[in-house]
């Protein structure tokens, strides 16, 4: 077991996605509802369902990419998979960053770089 801490990684960006993914899909009004509020104020304001959507994408295939990676990792050592999932996630995090800045959600902003450091590294190790 060479890649202990890269699957480690894939998995915690996977539940990390897969489950905002679920929240997302399974409770699109609610979320909806509250995002057009946090961006009130921001040129996101008309646009919230279709960015919503967007990131609903992007997170439900970071996640697949990152099992998927995960299964590759165990079965022959294979970093494609895992790698393109760890990059989608740093993709989708920087989307999300940007959104939080835009909204001047300071706090949120900060809690994405957590989950933006490990998908980095990530990157670093699969690459």
């Amino acid at each position: 077991m060479n890649n202990v801490a890269s699957i480690l990684i894939l998995i915690f960006l996977a539940i990390t996605f897969l489950q905002s993914g679920y929240d997302k899909l399974f409770y699109w009004k609610d979320n909806v509802d509250w995002l057009k509020g946090h961006f009130d104020k921001t040129q996101l304001k008309n646009l919230v369902p279709l960015a919503l959507l967007h990131i609903l994408v992007l997170e439900l295939i970071s996640g697949i990419l990152c099992i998927v990676g995960c299964i590759e990792l165990l079965i022959n050592n294979g970093r494609l998979f895992g790698f393109y999932g760890a990059v989608f996630s740093c993709i989708t995090l920087l989307m999300l960053l940007f959104g939080q800045r835009l909204a001047k959600d300071y706090d949120g902003a900060r809690t994405i770089v957590i989950y933006f450091m490990p998908a980095v590294m990530a990157v670093y190790w699969l690459n």
